[in-house]
């Protein structure tokens, strides 16, 4: 039975049937991300991961922006005469930004308006899936006040960008736009800002048809095999198939055949067999 929608102070949950929005709600801050944000992602993450009406989550921000980053005098400046309460939320930070996004067992889209910068970028590529905005303006703008790119941003943008471009962005600071990232895949896609909500509900559809067991153990396999040997991969697949096939409450293969061999009903490379 899914939970009712739980209220947190800085993020909104909203429901679009199968789909669930979790929002970042500081807009007059354009998002950039408190101790309480980061508290707040966490319960709003596990909430979600829980709720049974949910099998799609996006990550989005409030107010026409995704993120501006840490909020650097609540993040920083606040909790510098406290180190655990600064060691509190870092770990909140780290763990709602990548431990939980990465390992989500939903399929997960960022959808990008606005601004993202920063520790803005660490959902992003945690996400499955991201879409962004023709018009949203990326940035790394961390060595423009002289320090790197923390909170694990230097290593996330290795992971989804090019090795010249995580450079040319890390180490020059400049913005790039939603189109931009799209052209280096960064992100899926990138759309004119008013079609950003109808594309990434047209993708959630999409991912809502499917078998949940499926969408979670291929997610899970891909990102794990990217940097296994190919002798490695192939054991791990293997394993990961054979559960699959024991642990799928709707024993998807078996109807799947049923319905491709016997009922001649189901075309696999045409949609999803009949649940």
């Amino acid at each position: 039975m899914s939970a009712d929608v739980i209220s947190l102070e800085t993020v909104k949950i909203e429901r679009d049937e199968g789909t669930t929005f979790i929002i970042l709600n500081r807009p007059d801050k354009r998002n950039a991300m408190s101790p309480q944000l980061h508290m707040d992602m966490c319960e709003a993450l596990d909430w979600a991961e829980e709720d049974e009406q949910t099998r799609v989550v996006v990550i989005t921000g409030a107010g026409g922006n995704f993120c501006a980053g840490q909020d650097l005098k609540l993040y920083f400046r606040g909790n510098e005469d406290d180190p655990r309460k600064m060691a509190r939320a870092r770990r909140a930070s780290h763990a709602w930004r990548w431990d939980k996004l990465s390992r989500f067992r939903k399929a997960t889209i960022a959808m990008v308006p606005g601004y993202c910068f920063g520790g803005g970028f660490t959902p992003v590529i945690a996400c499955d899936f991201a879409i962004a905005a023709d018009d949203a303006t990326f940035g790394l703008s961390e060595v423009n006040w002289g320090i790197i790119p923390g909170g694990l941003v230097a290593w996330a943008v290795t992971q989804a960008m090019s090795y010249r471009d995580a450079i040319y962005y890390s180490v020059t600071g400049d913005r790039f736009s939603g189109k931009e990232a799209a052209a280096m895949k960064f992100v899926n896609k990138s759309v004119p800002s008013d079609q950003l909500r109808d594309a990434v509900m047209e993708l959630a559809r999409k991912l809502e048809a499917k078998s949940p067991a499926a969408v979670r153990y291929t997610k899970e396999a891909l990102r794990s095999v990217r940097h296994m040997t190919q002798e490695q991969a192939l054991d791990y697949l293997d394993a990961k198939n054979d559960a699959l096939k024991f642990m799928d409450p709707e024993k998807g293969r078996e109807k799947a055949m049923k319905q491709f061999l016997d009922d001649k009903v189901f075309k696999p490379g045409l949609g999803e067999f009949k649940r």
